[in-house]
Parts: C-alpha cells; structure tokens; sequence
C-alpha cells in the first residue's frame, strides 16, 4: 500500500474559494467532503494567478479554436501573455508535486476541457474550445488523468475517473521505487482483470511489451507500458466485460463452492448482467469466497479493491 498522498490539482472555485470573475465560487460538495477525505488537493485558479484579481471583467476565448486568445467581453482587453506567463511558471511547479489527477472547472475559457465556446471577431460561438490552461496541462502531462467537475455528476464517469487516479498512484510509485522487470510484470499481473473490464485486446498488447525487455531498456519500456496502461483505463468498462471477468474468477475457485453456493453466486452475477443490482453484490459475495478458499492467484488483484469502498463508486446500477 502506497503511503504517498495522493494529489489532485483543483480548479480552486470548486473548493468554495470566491475567485470567480464574479467575486463567488462553485463549490463541488462530493469533491470537498467526500472525496477529498483520500485526496490532497493543488488548488489553482489560473486567472487569479494571471494577476487578474477577484472580481474581474468576465471574460472568454477569441479567434481560431486550436489557438483562441483569451479576451474581456467588453473592453476587449487581451489577457493571453498574462495567462501563458502563469502557465509556464504553475506547469513547472507542477513538475515537483507528483500529481496523479486534475479536476477542472466545466466551460472555463482557463479550465474547461471539452466544448469551450470560442466565439469569432462577430461575436458567432463554436463549442470546440479547450480552455488556455486546461489544453496546456494535459499537452504537459498526457498520462495523468482528467476531468470536469460536471462529468463526475454521471456515476460511471465518476467511478472511472476515481479508478484512473488511483491506478496511476500506483504507477507512479512503480516508477519512483525503481521498477525492476520483476516488478513490472508483478503490477501486470496484479492489475490483469481490472485491465480486462476495460479492454482484452490492450491487456494482451501490454502483455506482449512486458515480454520484450530484451529489445527495450527497462527504463523506456516502462514509459511505454504507462502510455498503454492508462489509455487502456480510459475505455470503457461495461457490463458485459464486467461479467466476463468475474466469470473469469469464478471460474478459479467454482469446483471448491457447495451447489448452494455456487447457485447463489451464479445468481447474483446474472442479476448484475440484467441490471437488477450493483456491481457491488456480486464482487462481495466472491472476495468473501476469495478468503474463505484463500484463493492466493486471486487475492491480490486490483480489481477487487481498485480504490477505497467508502466511496461507494461499484454501487450503482
């Protein structure tokens, strides 16, 4: 288990902090009081930060959308150099902090992520805009994991968001602790049924890389297993994967249940595939069998436990 904290950068209004354009804020309750109990958040408000000051001219991105200036509604009053200064300076700062996540603020011409309105010199808005800030943190850390504020709303992108961050805190550590090729293929091995909730084909990619450590160094192949691991994570996981899996562990231990016990478990595992009850139920019921059997090959795997359950993220339908 990893004693490092883990530290997610934060559009600051989303904490309760006023530094809206209007002088108030956006706080985002799940993020103060729930998840930040496993968090340590990195609070950054890029317009505050820019020298802009609180409250301010609103303001919104201008121009071509790949590179839109960042301009106030009415006076026109370009603040791009104010913002790309703050951003060199926050983005190497970020280099020391060791973040393993980011949480923006939705539709921020600074924060927003997706479909950011960009208008033109005639006041006509696209949605195809990434925020100044926003597009600048992800181009610098491409596997660290992202996501609006508003998105988290929805049960699985929250569920699959939490899970990214925690599995790349693990990477992380992997990375830091010196990783060996024994260690690699350990954190293979134990990730391998989360990997398949979201993708055979990448896991049996990166199964493959982790084999080829005469034709990398270590170091590179490691780099290169970290890209496929968190693009892997970012795919959905579906029910249908999801049933595959614990199938899949089932499967290991099935011979050793009584037929009571095996009825039940093949029960509420069909009750999951017909959307009748959580993910929740089923993986109870089989890490309650994964001790009681002490299944060791199974023991282990991230998938049971990918992040902690008083999140409550697999008890939705």
């Amino acid at each position: 288990m990893s004693t490092t904290p883990i530290r997610l950068g934060i559009s600051r209004c989303l904490l309760g902090d006023k530094v809206r354009f209007d002088g108030e804020h956006k706080q985002d309750h799940f993020l103060t009081d729930v998840l930040g109990r496993y968090v340590e958040w990195v609070p950054v408000c890029p317009e505050v930060e820019a020298g802009l000051g609180t409250p301010r001219e609103a303001m919104r991105l201008m121009g071509d959308p790949h590179h839109p200036r960042l301009m106030t509604i009415k006076s026109k009053h370009d603040h791009t150099q104010a913002m790309e200064t703050m951003i060199a300076t926050r983005l190497d700062s970020f280099q020391k902090q060791d973040l393993s996540g980011f949480v923006f603020k939705r539709g921020s011409p600074s924060c927003g992520v997706e479909r950011v309105r960009v208008y033109t010199a005639q006041g006509m808005p696209s949605h195809n805009g990434v925020g100044i800030f926003a597009k600048a943190f992800t181009e610098q850390f491409p596997l660290i994991p992202i996501e609006e504020e508003g998105r988290l709303c929805d049960p699985s992108l929250r569920e699959n968001f939490i899970e990214r961050v925690f599995c790349y805190r693990r990477f992380q550590d992997l990375v830091q602790n010196g990783v060996t090729k024994q260690a690699l293929i350990r954190f293979h091995t134990i990730h391998k049924y989360l990997l398949l909730a979201h993708s055979q084909q990448h896991y049996e990619t990166m199964g493959r890389l982790v084999g080829q450590t005469k034709r990398y160094q270590l170091k590179e192949l490691t780099l290169k297993y970290g890209e496929h691991f968190m693009r892997a994570l970012t795919l959905k996981a579906t029910v249908r994967k999801h049933v595959n899996v614990l199938q899949h562990i089932v499967g290991y231990f099935k011979s050793r249940l009584t037929t009571h016990e095996k009825a039940e478990l093949l029960d509420v595992i069909a009750d999951y595939h017909r959307g009748l009850t959580p993910l929740i139920v089923p993986l109870t019921l089989i890490k309650h069998h994964v001790r009681k059997l002490d299944v060791d090959s199974i023991h282990d795997q991230i998938y049971l436990n990918p992040h902690p359950k008083e999140l409550m993220l697999r008890n939705h339908v």
